[in-house]
């Protein structure tokens, strides 16, 4: 007697089937749901076979909208606008993302006050557009043994944009560097536009 082996078909990586978030007319197992129309009006709570029916007959889908109410709350609705809305509306919530980088800004600990100026202006830049900035001082050699003059320059430049910005993470040495993280304070930032 010959075996007979079934293979399993994996789907190339592009090809794969969308994941479903809303179960639609009969994988709705529940007995009641509470049923809402295309236009809006609430139906009341009724048997899902009985709602589905009613999807049918005027040629629409029953697809659950909120699985966690009780009972189950159930749109009668055409399925692929439903789901054409849902794309759309991620789309548009991807793009209002304000995407955060970080952005750093290096001192020397004997950084002149007009280079100082001119890195605080740039790191003002950099905060308005809503990124975070990176402040360092540099110690190379026996310049290490000058922190706390490092130090006074971070405490300086954080003053300079405490209006504007808030320290994410205060002056801390991370090798021979000494370096703090300020982020846009929202609530300024959009006040000064």
């Amino acid at each position: 007697m010959k075996s007979i082996y079934f293979a399993h078909f994996v789907a190339p990586r592009g090809l794969k089937e969308p994941q479903k978030s809303h179960r639609i007319n009969n994988e709705i197992k529940v007995p009641e749901v509470r049923v809402i129309d295309a236009e809006g009006e609430m139906l009341g709570v009724m048997k899902t076979r009985d709602a589905i029916k009613l999807a049918e007959q005027k040629e629409l889908d029953l697809v659950e909208v909120a699985p966690k109410a009780e009972p189950p709350v159930c749109k009668i609705i055409d399925f692929g606008k439903f789901a054409y809305e849902l794309q759309k509306k991620d789309k548009l919530q991807k793009r209002n993302q304000v995407q955060q980088q970080m952005k750093e800004v290096r001192f020397k600990w004997r950084t002149d006050t007009h280079d100082f100026n001119f890195k605080a202006r740039h790191a003002r830049a950099f905060l308005e557009e809503g990124n975070k900035v990176k402040a360092s001082v540099m110690f190379r050699g026996r310049e290490i043994t000058h922190q706390e003059i490092g130090k006074e320059l971070l405490m300086r430049f954080i003053e300079e944009l405490q209006d504007i910005a808030k320290v994410d993470v205060m002056p801390k040495m991370e090798g021979r560097n000494l370096s703090v993280i300020l982020s846009p304070d929202v609530t300024k930032v959009k006040k000064k536009k």
